[in-house]
């Protein structure tokens, strides 16, 4: 009998696709520091540390609304009020990596015909394969990695690029 491959490309290419987003995510926030995390650029937007905490908050979204039965989660005061209550930087980055980390662990769960069944009928992507969520991820931390950058100028430091080291 043959021993199982040490890792199954599906899932490396899902787990990929996870990394990406939060490489280019930290990379292009990394300017950012604690001093920074009340910070807004107008009243009622999100600060430095709650665009981080919604960032994280929408990665835990995704995976969870993947299987619920029931969907997506639609009760969008209540998770804002939580990520109003997120008031540091760090706090917030620290949610982001456990977001990650989660995703990573039901990504290891889940076979790959679990993935590609469809996800809850619903407003939010009802119907199609629970892998779409990945392309969810990966657009929603580009748009607030995008607000952030602006942030950062505003702070008057000039952004990483997402891209690449250096």
């Amino acid at each position: 009998m043959k021993e199982a491959l040490a890792s199954d490309p599906f899932k490396e290419g899902l787990k990929a696709q996870v990394r990406a987003a939060a490489e280019f995510f930290e990379r292009s926030t990394r300017a950012l520091n604690e001093e920074d995390s009340n910070f807004s650029p107008a009243e009622g937007t999100y600060t430095v540390a709650g665009q981080v905490a919604h960032a994280a908050q929408t990665i835990d979204w995704f995976m969870a609304g993947a299987f619920d039965p029931k969907g997506f989660d639609l009760d969008f005061e209540a998770a804002d009020k939580a990520i109003r209550e997120v008031k540091s930087l760090a706090e917030a980055r620290a949610w982001f990596g456990r977001a990650v980390g989660n995703a990573y662990r039901l990504i290891d769960e889940k076979s790959a015909a679990a993935w590609g069944e469809p996800l809850a009928d619903g407003p939010v992507m009802g119907g199609l394969p629970r892998t779409s969520v990945f392309g969810g991820i990966t657009d929603h931390t580009a748009h607030h990695r995008g607000a952030l950058t602006v942030y950062t100028r505003l702070q008057g430091r000039q952004p990483p690029n997402p891209y690449a080291e250096g």
